[in-house]
């Protein structure tokens, strides 16, 4: 085994060094196509190296807690991504050979083969081994028509067409397997990149997904004839409004001691005059535009430093914008000032604009402001 996969590798090495520009376009579909098998026909070998490694108990003897934690360090693969790979492996070796055999075949997806093992697994536990191998036939069947997604909802009726007689209690159990799989692999990663955004990864259960498109759908509509963000910069925008929201319901715990809140640092010079750049408690910079839209609406907590960052006196928080004054502009805007914008109250900062020299104030989504703040 290893020799030929020495040579395949070889093989592979010597079509990644080829120009596909020089194909023609049928020779081109072609050389995807046996790419796309010979990928299902590798996920195969590769499951059945996970399902022997983790028999033999290789994990442990090399000090890793389990497989998954081994396969991580080993593959550079995400501890749930590890998971799912020694979990498929062992259900396609320990009851469905079909399933293995098709993915050998390039019959099936990766993903195809882990909707039909979850499945196959299941019909087996409610209607027996031989409604499991009639599942498995159709299954792979259906796979030749439709993608991993379409299969599963296919899925969840199989009983229908292979054991009707137990097919309500069968669907009653998978959906439960499948809660319990989505409660196992929900994670949630955030991390930091080199400029300073973060990066979001992760996979919601059902009921999570669902809060989450009820709280920003509402939020990702366009604003107008000439808002131009694509979808996923006002799914962006939708999240950052309803992070605001939260905060200012004053519900969330404590966090060190202290409300939950965004803290920005900037020098006294900056203040007084100009904003400048700030810094947040994470240590990233924000643009001075930034500083001013955020120190609209906040509040100010004075503080005295010493030539070497001693702290030598911390004065009282105060507001730019008291309750009353926010009261005032809410009476008298009903919402966001900035013409055409029908956003709430609650959904606005308060801002401070110079017309010619004449300070005004008024209440204002950011978010559509197609100015900075503070102008």
């Amino acid at each position: 085994m290893v020799e030929g996969l020495a040579q395949a590798e070889d093989a592979v090495a010597a079509c990644a060094d080829s120009a596909p520009w020089a194909l023609a376009e049928p020779h081109l579909i072609a050389a995807l196509d046996a790419v796309h098998r010979l990928d299902q026909r590798l996920a195969a070998v590769k499951l059945a190296l996970v399902r022997e490694l983790d028999g033999r108990g290789t994990a442990t003897a090399q000090g890793a807690s389990s497989t998954a934690v081994w396969l991580r360090e080993r593959l550079r693969l995400t501890v749930p991504a590890a998971r799912r790979l020694v979990d498929l492996a062992t259900t396609i070796d320990t009851g469905n050979p079909g399933v293995r055999q098709a993915l050998a075949d390039a019959t099936i997806t990766l993903d195809q083969a882990r909707v039909i093992a979850e499945t196959v697994d299941t019909v087996q536990t409610t209607a027996g081994a031989d409604a499991a191998d009639k599942a498995v036939g159709v299954l792979v069947d259906w796979a030749g028509q439709f993608d991993p997604t379409l299969l599963r909802k296919l899925s969840t009726r199989i009983l229908d067409h292979v054991a009707p007689e137990v097919a309500d209690a069968a669907a009653k159990a998978a959906l439960e397997a499948q809660a319990r799989r989505a409660a196992r692999d929900r994670h949630l990663t955030l991390s930091t990149m080199s400029d300073g955004r973060l990066r979001l990864t992760g996979t919601l259960d059902t009921e999570t997904g669902g809060l989450l498109r009820a709280a920003i759908d509402p939020l990702t509509a366009p604003s107008g004839p000439g808002d131009r963000r694509s979808p996923g910069q006002r799914r962006h925008d939708a999240l950052a409004d309803v992070c605001r929201l939260s905060l200012r319901t004053g519900e969330l715990p404590e966090h060190g001691g202290v409300p939950a809140q965004i803290v920005v640092t900037t020098d006294y010079d900056a203040v007084a005059g100009q904003l400048d750049t700030g810094a947040l408690d994470t240590g990233l910079t924000l643009t001075p535009d930034t500083v001013r839209r955020l120190a609209c609406d906040a509040a100010i907590l004075p503080a005295v430093l010493g030539g070497d960052g001693q702290v030598l006196d911390v004065g009282r928080q105060r507001r730019l914008f008291t309750g009353p004054v926010r009261r005032a502009l809410v009476l008298r805007d009903g919402g966001c000032a900035f013409p055409g914008c029908d956003r709430p109250p609650r959904w606005c900062d308060a801002h401070v604009r110079r017309e010619a020299l004449i300070d005004r104030v008024e209440v204002r989504d950011h978010h559509r402001r197609p100015v900075a703040a503070g102008r």
